[in-house]
């Protein structure tokens, strides 16, 4: 169960930062702003600093995991690097989920991305603690 959350966890960090590049880096482009229901070009260079800016959370929250999942993978067990890592991991992915949670709340259309975002840090979250719990 330990390699399961640390690889759901891998996943989500991944999947915040293709997140992040999309908001940050080519938010602009019609593909990505469609995506994210913005109506027009004008639009979205109008919302552009609010899309870079969530993006950079995506990536920060992405760098997190990542760190935790390096660390809880290499520390031997009840070590301070182990330690650290299931901290980084819960922390990083427990936001994701509830950042996923408010998403869900701001309306129906928002369902499905909010389960995108969401289901993959909820895995490494509940499976993690299972984990941790019956060692």
């Amino acid at each position: 169960m330990i390699l399961a959350s640390l690889l759901f966890a891998f996943l989500a960090a991944a999947l915040h930062v293709y997140i992040f590049t999309m908001e940050s880096v080519t938010w602009t482009r019609p593909a990505t702003w469609k995506r994210f229901g913005v109506g027009s070009q004008a639009d979205a260079e109008v919302t552009r600093p609010l899309a870079y800016n969530q993006g950079f959370y995506n990536l920060f929250l992405a760098i997190g995991a990542f760190i935790g999942v390096g660390l809880a993978a290499l520390g031997e067990e009840g070590s301070g690097r182990s330690v650290a890592g299931w901290t980084l991991v819960f922390s990083s992915c427990g936001s994701m989920v509830l950042a996923a949670a408010v998403l869900a709340g701001t309306g129906r259309k928002y369902l499905r991305p909010a389960a995108t975002q969401g289901t993959l840090p909820l895995l490494a979250v509940v499976l993690g603690t299972l984990a941790l719990v019956m060692t």
